[in-house]
C-alpha cells in the first residue's frame, strides 16, 4: 500500500502536531471510523505526556481522513485531539 499525503494534509499535520510516522501508523494499524461522502478515516491514540500550546496532555488522538485510489491511500486531512481516552 502506497501512502500519499496531500499538501493540505501535510500542512494540517504540522500545525496540529502529528508526524508523518504517526500518520502512517494510524493508516496501517488504526481503528476505522465512519465518514460521509465516500471518505474513510482511521484514528489511533498515542501516549504523549508533553505540553501542547502551554498545557500538559497525557495522550493525543491522531485521525487521518483519506480516500483510496487503485493501490494508493491519499490522505486528505489530519486531525489531532489532545486529552485522555483510556
Amino acid at each position: 500500500m502506497q501512502i500519499k499525503l496531500t499538501e493540505h494534509a501535510r500542512e494540517r499535520a504540522d500545525e496540529r502536531g502529528a508526524t508523518e510516522d504517526e500518520i502512517r501508523l494510524v493508516l496501517t494499524t488504526g481503528e476505522e471510523t465512519k465518514l460521509k461522502k465516500g471518505r474513510k478515516s482511521k484514528e489511533m491514540i498515542f501516549d504523549y505526556n508533553r505540553d501542547w500550546l502551554g498545557k500538559s496532555y497525557p495522550q493525543k488522538k491522531v485521525k487521518a481522513v483519506y480516500t483510496e485510489e487503485d493501490d494508493q491511500v491519499i490522505v486528505i486531512t489530519v486531525k489531532v485531539y489532545f486529552g485522555k481516552w483510556r
